[in-house]
């Protein structure tokens, strides 16, 4: 996989402008994925209130899709992560626009999370995972970094929703868009793996909806 595809190819940003226009979004999502966008996009407004009163990781926060749903006194900290530098970018700008001054940016990699363990209450990963080179990693890393009882919340494109959503995937990876990408089931093991329980899981498609719980404690060293 290119790595560097993420650290800094403006192409990038072609995906973020597509995320931002809901109209638009949903579209593309129903055509690449078969999926329907429209409860992640409620999801997305709803996260200022489950932020309230929360410590959140943001990762990979892209341009800042997450943001909409914000408010400008939101929780005790934020912090929204990428690898690419162009994202950070784009979600610094759309963070001033939305008037949020309390968002910690940094650039960093998922799978070497620069936090000591058990440092958030929240975690938000939206379109990441199947970005990632090693997604079990990436997701240990998160619970690493969660308390226990903490939550992560994220999506993911995954294969076996169809020949033409697996072939769009595989043209991904080709392209050195797409890392690893897995199956439902395999994303399922990995959050299992990584300590993380009370999973739960919405197919749309080829997108996988998911929501799991850190169990009380998930052997780190």
């Amino acid at each position: 996989m290119r790595t560097d595809h993420w650290k800094s190819s403006t192409n990038v940003s072609l995906y973020d402008r597509v995320v931002e226009r809901q109209r638009l979004a949903r579209v593309m999502a129903w055509l690449l994925w078969g999926a329907r966008l429209r409860s992640w996009y409620r999801e997305l407004d709803d996260l200022g209130s489950m932020a309230a009163s929360k410590s959140v990781l943001d990762v990979p926060c892209g341009g800042g899709v997450a943001f909409r749903g914000l408010r400008a006194s939101v929780g005790p900290r934020y912090v929204a992560a990428d690898l690419s530098s162009v994202m950070l970018d784009r979600a610094r700008t759309e963070a001033a626009r939305r008037g949020l001054t309390h968002i910690e940016f940094a650039q960093a990699d998922v799978a070497h999370l620069p936090y000591p363990d058990e440092t958030f209450d929240l975690c938000v990963s939206y379109n990441g995972l199947h970005c990632f080179p090693d997604p079990p990693s990436a997701v240990a890393e998160m619970a690493r970094v969660l308390r226990a009882g903490g939550e992560l919340i994220g999506t993911a494109i995954v294969l076996g929703a169809g020949r033409r959503q697996d072939a769009v995937i595989a043209k991904n990876r080709e392209l050195g868009i797409f890392g690893r990408v897995g199956t439902g089931a395999e994303v399922r093991g990995w959050l299992g793996a990584a300590g993380f329980g009370d999973l739960r899981f919405r197919h749309s498609g080829a997108m996988l909806f998911f929501r799991a719980t850190r169990n009380g404690s998930a052997g780190f060293h």
